[in-house]
This record gives C-alpha cells, structure tokens and sequence, in this order.
C-alpha cells in the first residue's frame, strides 16, 4: 500500500513510500483511508521540537476517517463499506482515562493516518455522520472530541452561561460550535484582523484582538458585564495561562488543552485558590463521546470548519500550510 512516511525528522523528510499492507485479526477491521486532517501534535511529531523521538520510519498524523474495507471473523458491528471515524486512542471506549487505554495514541505509539489503509479495533470506531463529507469529518475525533468532551462532560456548560475561546484552531472553532449549539455566549480572541470578522461570522458573539488588549480578560469581563466568563478554553499554554485564568468568574472554568506557546506555566495562584477556580487539563475523549457528537451534529447539522483541502501527493505543503499560523480552521489531506 502507499503511505507517506516520515524518513528523518522535518518536513522535508514526508515522503510516499510502498509498505506492507497490515493484516487483521478477529476482532479488528481494515480500513482505507479517505481524508486525513492535521494538528499541531503532528506538527511536534514530524519536527521532532517536543523530542518524542519517534522511531523513524514512521506514518504520522492522528486524525482520520475511512471506510471498511475488511472485517475480522469474530466482528459483529460493522460491514464493508461503513464510513468510519479512526480513533485517536483505540483503546478507550468508555469511562475515565487509564493508564491501559493511555499508553497507545494513533500517530503517537502506533502509526499514523497517512497510509491507505490502517488497522483498526472493532469497540472503539465510531460510525461518520451522514451530514458530513469524509474531508468535514476528520476532525472529529481529536480536535471536535476534545471541544465536546472538555465542554460537555468536564465543564458542564448549560445554556445562558459565557464561554471564552483562544484563536481559530480545529478545537477552538469546534469549541465555538458546540457552545452556540447549546446556547452560550461566545467571547473570542484572535491576533488577525481578518479573522476577527471569520469568527463573528462564525458565531461568536464578541471577538477580542489581544495584540489591541494585551491584558485581554480585562476585556472580556467589560464585554460579559463587568464580570469574568464561566468556562475559558486555553489551547497556547505558557502565554496565555495568567490570562485564561483572570479571566474566568467565581467558581470558573479554565480548560487546558493545549500548548502552542510553551508546555511550562507560571502563574500566581492567588486567584486560583481565592476565586474557587477549576483548572482541567484534558485531551480528547472516549468512543462513547464521540458517538455522542456524531448525533449533536447530526441533529443540528454543524459543519466542521475547512481552511483548505491537499491531494496526498502535496503533504509537505499541507504541513507548511498549518506551520504557518494562518489557518482558519483544519488543513485536511484527501486520498
């Protein structure tokens, strides 16, 4: 089969290369691959810049949906043909993360997306939504699991609260979704003018430019009636931490998922602990999340944001593409 490996660590190093094609067994299906879209993980993980060291070669990418190309002897809930959603940690169907369902993530401890065809468990695949093409569903289990599961299961947002996203990454404009689907006011901080307006159109309620208001929870709490937001979601880390954290109300919500600018923190914990503050940090969800947003986007017919579609053959400009900090929603690579 063909498949984009990563022979040395750089982009420069993805190249399409002829491997085996994987073989099952009873309870797990060969998918082929359809789409594939990018995040910064796999970023970190072809540049090597947070030293994962990977073992090289190596399939990268994390996110992916596909088809069911063959079932195991002993599978019972798919047939050839089902459009499927790859998970990003195939081992967790249910129930609070463990170390057994931890220590394998796609794209991580096992190859990647970014071949034609994968190996997949037959518990933890979640079927695609039938309102979605294969390129509008690849990012749904990281970057939309990881919006619904921090926003749904961990800050149990409800209707007529304020939330707070950082930015126009996969997670933040599916945070941005979800929260105007379940009825919140949506406060949203961009550095680019351009997509000051892509957000409103969007359906964020109040956008904040933070290179206009560095200290832009001081804005945040003027635009949500003098006083701080329910839920913030911080996806740059080391940057952003003091501010997510001032920027968030009494007995708040500061959800971490990311680390764009730095995986370190420091910051006072004064407000932290006088203010009755939560800070979670988390990354994705279950299967059994998942399936729930596949129904949420079903029934309210969400379209995932696109910035731009790439042929297989064009990988290493997707990847430049998504280093490049511009994007407006998910980079997707299409076989």
């Amino acid at each position: 089969m063909k498949a984009i490996q990563l022979e040395n660590y750089g982009i420069e190093y993805l190249k399409i290369a002829e491997i085996p094609t994987p073989e099952i067994v009873e309870n797990e299906i060969l998918v082929r691959t359809t789409a594939v879209s990018l995040q910064y993980l796999d970023l970190l993980t072809v540049e090597n810049t947070a030293g994962f060291n990977i073992p090289l070669p190596f399939v990268p990418v994390s996110e992916g949906v596909g088809i069911v190309e063959a079932i195991g002897k002993n599978v019972t809930r798919w047939k050839k043909g089902d459009r499927v959603l790859i998970p990003f940690i195939p081992r967790w169907e249910a129930g609070k993360i463990t170390t057994y369902h931890n220590t394998l993530r796609t794209g991580l401890q096992t190859s990647g997306t970014l071949a034609e065809f994968t190996v997949q468990p037959e518990n933890t695949l979640v079927r695609t939504p039938e309102n979605l093409t294969d390129e509008e569903a690849t990012s749904l289990s990281v970057a939309g699991l990881t919006a619904w599961a921090m926003l749904i299961t961990q800050a149990n947002i409800k209707a007529g609260q304020t939330i707070l996203i950082q930015g126009s990454g996969g997670v933040s404009l599916a945070a941005l979704q979800i929260a105007k689907m379940s009825g919140l006011k949506v406060i949203a901080t961009t550095g680019s003018k351009e997509k000051e307006q892509k957000l409103k159109d969007l359906g964020a309620d109040e956008v904040i430019n933070y290179k206009d208001f560095p200290e832009w929870s001081k804005e945040a709490k003027r635009l949500n009636n003098g006083v701080g937001v329910d839920v913030t979601l911080d996806v740059a880390g080391s940057e952003t931490i003091e501010q997510s954290i001032l920027s968030v109300r009494e007995h708040g919500f500061v959800g971490l998922v990311g680390f764009m600018s730095g995986s370190k923190l420091a910051f006072d914990v004064f407000q932290l602990i006088m203010n009755y503050i939560r800070l979670q940090g988390y990354s994705v969800g279950n299967a059994q999340e998942l399936g729930d947003l596949v129904n949420a986007i079903e029934k309210n017919n969400l379209k995932p944001v696109l910035d731009s579609i790439y042929p297989i053959a064009q990988t290493q400009e997707a990847f430049q593409r998504l280093k490049s900090g511009s994007v407006f929603g998910k980079v997707v690579i299409k076989f």
